[in-house]
């Protein structure tokens, strides 16, 4: 389908869930449009199968981080991660942020380690990508007091306000949707995917998970990052086909794939 080309710039495709079909998924991936993806670490103790699948596949790109929730025996430095994020497939430090919803870290761990984090993206010059959920304030917070528009970033799987965007907005991050734009109820979020300028809106899955309608409460795959371009699409007034290529232009820029 090279009308729409799409970029999914938010999946686990390495995640035990594909261990029967990943080879499949990714061909569905690519006959449903898909360009390229971007597959997310969580962690760093399974990097080296992150790392393998992106050796394996010409359009599969990674980052390098730890999730806000993810209990580590040792907390990840700087050098540490900028050492990892060398490898030639890594675009991006993350995903991080914090995520009050669940308590697995205390706050004030999950906080500094986002600081790291941000720090380590900036000396790269790579693009931090920033979990966030029921923590608006403090992750704008910390985004505002670390300086992150000297790297910029990715506001992973947004489900905030218009006001919460325009403040990332403000400071060089792109606003990226998922399946949950979608849904049936969520008339606000889709308000908001309608807001954002156009040459920083990103599209992603955040496969295994928010399959979006109509696979809501199924595995979601990179290959339904199509029906979110088309909620987009459709809520701005434009062409899937306009949709596709303003969003992986955006994704190429801001990940640097050429």
């Amino acid at each position: 389908m090279a009308e729409t080309p799409l970029v999914d710039t938010h999946c686990h495709v390495d995640f035990p869930h594909f261990a029967d079909d990943r080879a499949e998924a990714l061909a569905r991936f690519r006959q449903a449009g898909g360009r390229w993806l971007v597959a997310v670490a969580v962690d760093l103790d399974n990097l080296p199968r992150l790392f393998a699948l992106a050796e394996s596949e010409s359009d599969v790109y990674c980052s390098v981080g730890v999730h806000p929730n993810h209990e580590v025996e040792a907390e990840p430095g700087e050098d540490e991660l900028r050492g990892l994020a060398a490898h030639a497939k890594c675009v991006a430090i993350g995903e991080t942020g914090l995520d009050f919803f669940r308590h697995h870290v205390p706050s004030e761990v999950q906080e500094a380690r986002f600081r790291t984090h941000i720090r380590a993206a900036k000396t790269l010059s790579k693009p931090v990508i920033v979990h966030m959920r029921d923590a608006d304030e403090a992750t704008l917070c910390v985004m505002g007091e670390e300086q992150i528009s000297a790297c910029g970033g990715i506001m992973h799987c947004f489900s905030s306000s218009w006001e919460v965007a325009r403040q990332a907005l403000d400071m060089g991050m792109s606003i990226s949707f998922t399946g949950n734009v979608t849904f049936k109820n969520n008339h606000g979020l889709r308000d908001v995917a309608k807001q954002v300028p156009e040459d920083m809106l990103l599209i992603e899955t955040d496969s295994p998970y928010l399959a979006p309608v109509p696979h809501r409460g199924k595995r979601n795959e990179p290959a339904y990052v199509r029906q979110v371009a088309e909620c987009i699409a459709e809520v701005r007034g434009v062409s899937l086909a306009h949709l596709a290529e303003a969003t992986t232009a955006n994704a190429a820029r801001v990940f640097g794939v050429s």
